[in-house]
């Protein structure tokens, strides 16, 4: 008797947003500026929530509907964002242009500290659990160039098969193209779903491209697939079609 040929399993890969689910900065780019200036000496005592309204407007994912020119170098895309930081320091520390600038240009590597950074305690065991069970992982985010480094030294990139930054691809989630993006690159017939904290940029903007999504960290009457924590994932991914 001939042996019954074993149909090829399809490809899966999970898309993960980064900030907000797999990691964090603990105050985000308030804490970040607040911290240049309180550094350089200025703004002790600031309450944050004065300094909030001046990180709410003029990053590229504040714009998710314009398309920039992807490939921009990681020195371009911080520099067009200088305007903002500039302005924030000169009117939080009455400071003049130059002295805002000088500060300003600190925010980058702040930001970027890895120390400053907080990976969730369930990603890892999470990412092992998934990769046992046929799963690949992709990273996208609206986030700064340096993200694959970030990740790399906050000791996730082996976990992950790509890393794709909105800061690169010129376009920022919930857009459709910075779905179709990630989603062009996998095999046609390839299984994917979409995980990440944000309802309308990560779950309603995956859904909007054909992409099935799952809210973490997370509620929102908007979404109907919703996880607690990325160990529950695990077993909804296990029962879905």
């Amino acid at each position: 008797m001939a042996e019954k040929r074993r149909r090829p399993q399809r490809q899966k890969f999970l898309l993960w947003d980064f900030d907000g689910t797999l990691a964090h900065r603990p105050g985000q780019w308030t804490d970040t500026l607040l911290c240049v200036l309180q550094r350089a000496g200025h703004c002790e005592g600031l309450d944050r929530e004065v300094v909030r309204p001046f990180m709410n407007a003029g990053f590229p994912w504040h714009e998710p509907g314009r398309v920039r020119e992807p490939g921009q170098s990681a020195d371009d895309w911080w520099r067009d964002l200088q305007p903002v930081l500039i302005r924030a320091c000169a009117h939080l520390a009455n400071l003049d242009q130059d002295r805002a600038a000088t500060l300003a240009a600190q925010v980058r590597s702040t930001y970027l500290d890895p120390a400053a950074w907080v990976v969730f305690d369930d990603v890892v065991p999470a990412l092992e659990q998934l990769t046992q069970r046929g799963w690949r992982h992709i990273v996208l985010s609206n986030h700064v160039p340096e993200l694959p480094q970030l990740i790399d030294r906050l000791g996730l990139g082996r976990h992950f098969d790509a890393v794709h930054t909105s800061a690169t691809m010129g376009v920022e989630k919930p857009h459709r193209k910075a779905f179709l993006h990630a989603r062009s690159l996998l095999p046609r017939t390839a299984r994917v779903w979409m995980i990440g904290d944000n309802p309308v940029a990560d779950a309603q903007g995956a859904e909007a491209a054909g992409i099935p999504a799952i809210l973490v960290r997370s509620a929102s009457p908007l979404v109907s697939r919703r996880c607690a924590s990325l160990t529950e994932v695990i077993d909804l991914l296990e029962i879905q079609p």
